[in-house]
């Protein structure tokens, strides 16, 4: 007899089958007004109940702008590249059985399932900051999993609008393969990165490559829109691994494959690591009052008894008032213990657990935002350069996007136990 096991996903009762969660970067836990519907900072992508993956079939070739509006007005999926005022090559794509399709982008039309809007660095203490011009494309990409094991997941340049359309016009980078296919980028293009040793205590950053809206790898263009692709990477696919990072050119996610979450910290665990600090009754080396972690959902409220941090030297204090070295440096200050100067801030527990690569205690802070997480973890953030603008890379804080600085971006914390 038949018994429905954990791989059927239409057993009763079943939750269906997880591919895999898109958490975006700068946001720890939760958007900075909270999450909703479609809008959140992270999305997990599940089996879909009925197949709902396009592939490519026929492709026409147009000499008159009506010609081609016809085919993509058929109500079909169809990819549109512009090659001059008189040639349009339309490919068309039909139902695909075995693959599910998620779309991610700016737009909150129906077509997108998760709905990206730009990270404002450090962003969780400043709902009011507002992004004139986003440069997150309103269809910016898709992901297409494989309805049956190994439920591989691959990621495209662009999604398809209301209309069941992709339009690249004749100023996006567009070109023929030698095979005869069409493929092109979009404008600000899709960045990927796959760590190297998956996204574990081991892993080291990869090389960001850019998504064609076929699929194929290549190198970076000179800038973010240059006109000019970069050379194809033949030996590289656009298949997901646990840790891969996309940037979308305003915001980055990290994707965690169904897997992956399954050996990750649980936000259980950290909560449970923050009650394990706290019942150790740290104090302050001068005031000697006891400091705790404040409990998640106040994580954007310095509490009275919160831990601060001189980032030089890692010396855990309560909130004081002195060791202010000079007027101008506000947040210059001498640490009472070493007499090290440097930034003075309050302390936050990373909350997200999908951005730790191991299960250790919160023992390292991020410079200079003060975002505690395990050493591990601290160490495999502070190494991978992140896009920012058009051509710039840097290290971020992964819960709240603030650029990294200091001699190695973290600082070991020392904490002073009750003296009694």
């Amino acid at each position: 007899m038949f018994a429905p096991g954990p791989e059927d996903p239409c057993a009763p009762g079943k939750e269906p089958r997880k591919y895999g969660e898109l958490v975006v970067l700068g946001y720890n836990g939760a958007l900075p007004n909270g999450d909703r519907g479609r809008r959140k900072s992270r999305f997990a992508l599940y089996k879909r109940s009925k197949a709902n993956g396009v592939k490519p079939s026929t492709v026409h070739v147009i000499s008159t702008p009506q010609a081609s509006k016809v085919i993509s007005c058929k109500g079909q999926h169809s990819i549109s590249y512009t090659l001059s005022r008189n040639q349009t090559v339309v490919v068309e794509y039909t139902h695909d059985d075995d693959t599910d399709m998620f779309q991610v982008g700016r737009s909150t039309e129906s077509p997108i399932d998760f709905v990206v809007t730009d990270t404002i660095s450090g962003s969780q203490n400043n709902d009011e900051s507002q992004i004139t011009q986003s440069t997150i494309s309103r269809f910016a990409c898709r992901i297409v999993c494989d309805r049956s094991a190994p439920y591989t997941a691959r990621i495209f340049a662009a999604g398809f609008d209301s209309s069941k359309n992709i339009f690249l016009g004749e100023k996006a980078a567009k070109w023929k393969n030698p095979d005869g296919h069409m493929d092109g980028l979009t404008t600000n293009g899709v960045l990927v990165m796959h760590p190297k040793g998956g996204f574990t205590e081991e892993s080291k950053p990869g090389i960001w490559r850019e998504i064609s809206v076929c699929g194929d790898v290549y190198t970076l263009r000179e800038t973010r829109s240059a006109q000019q692709r970069g050379k194809l990477v033949e030996n590289e696919t656009n298949i997901l691994q646990d840790g891969s990072l996309i940037d979308l050119c305003g915001a980055t996610l990290l994707w965690r494959t169904a897997d992956g979450l399954f050996h990750t910290p649980t936000q259980k665990h950290i909560e449970a690591l923050r009650q394990e600090i706290n019942a150790a009754r740290p104090q302050c080396p001068v005031g000697l009052n006891t400091l705790a972690f404040p409990s998640i959902n106040q994580k954007d409220v310095v509490e009275e008894k919160q831990p601060w941090a001189y980032l030089s030297c890692g010396h855990v204090h309560g909130y004081h008032n002195w060791g202010h070295r000079s007027d101008t440096e506000a947040n210059e200050r001498e640490c009472p213990m070493c007499r090290t100067v440097g930034p003075y801030v309050p302390l936050w527990l990373g909350c997200e657990a999908g951005f730790y690569v191991d299960a250790g205690p919160p023992t390292h802070a991020f410079t200079p935002c003060g975002h505690v997480c395990s050493e591990k973890s601290a160490k495999y953030w502070s190494l991978i350069p992140l896009p920012h603008g058009t051509h710039a890379f840097h290290a971020a804080c992964p819960f709240c996007a603030t650029q990294l600085v200091g001699e190695q971006n973290f600082v070991k914390l020392i904490f002073q136990g009750p003296i009694d």
